[in-house]
């Protein structure tokens, strides 16, 4: 049976999962990557609550671009929540590209992973 890359992806992200767990000293950046925005959330597993989100609805430019923005504004957005460091969960998506832009612009925006 041929296995569909969402699948192989889902494999992936499930095998991430058990070892990636957010708490609520340091809760998970979770980041979604479709094929038109990127999205990112700040999730405490424990309580099940997300703390902070972002996209980039709002954002203008090129894709990469918007993923800097993202990254930018989920770390203004979780440090007004009172979350200074994060456990990363790129959700099976490779770290490049996009996801590596996200995170590198969070950690440069003062977020701890």
């Amino acid at each position: 049976m041929i296995k569909s890359k969402k699948d192989s992806r889902q494999k992936v992200r499930y095998a991430i999962r058990k070892k990636v767990s957010g708490t609520a000293d340091r809760p998970r950046l979770a980041v979604f990557r479709s094929n038109k925005e990127i999205y990112a959330q700040v999730i405490d597993d424990v309580a099940g609550t997300t703390l902070a989100s972002a996209s980039s609805a709002d954002s203008k430019g090129t894709k990469t671009e918007q993923a800097v923005a993202t990254g930018k504004l989920i770390a203004a957005t979780a440090k007004k929540v009172g979350v200074e460091s994060v456990v990363f969960d790129r959700g099976g998506f490779l770290y490049h590209g996009r996801v590596k832009a996200l995170a590198d612009s969070a950690r440069e925006a003062g977020l701890k992973f």
